[in-house]
């Protein structure tokens, strides 16, 4: 089984015991997992645009979105869903 990939983590790419995170549900960065440990539930629940060279626009950043009702606990606390790109 492949090792999941943390978000702008280049050095130690796995997920470490403890952290929370996201995961990031199509569109370029599909499957990565940004850590959100710490951020406040609103700020998660308002979206979030990620830096990557990998959108329609090198140098943008992927949109990313929570879908209402899906679960959130330890570790993978919730799924968020490819929405656009944005220079």
């Amino acid at each position: 089984m492949l090792r999941r990939r943390v978000y702008g983590a280049d050095h130690d790419p796995g997920p470490r015991p403890g952290r929370s995170y996201a995961e990031l549900v199509g569109g370029p960065l599909d499957g990565l997992l940004p850590d959100i440990d710490g951020w406040p539930t609103e700020g998660i629940d308002d979206g979030v645009a990620l830096s990557t060279e990998l959108t329609r626009w090198p140098g943008g950043r992927a949109l990313y979105d929570p879908r209402p009702g899906e679960p959130r606990g330890p570790g993978v606390v919730c799924r968020l869903h490819h929405s656009g790109d944005t220079p």
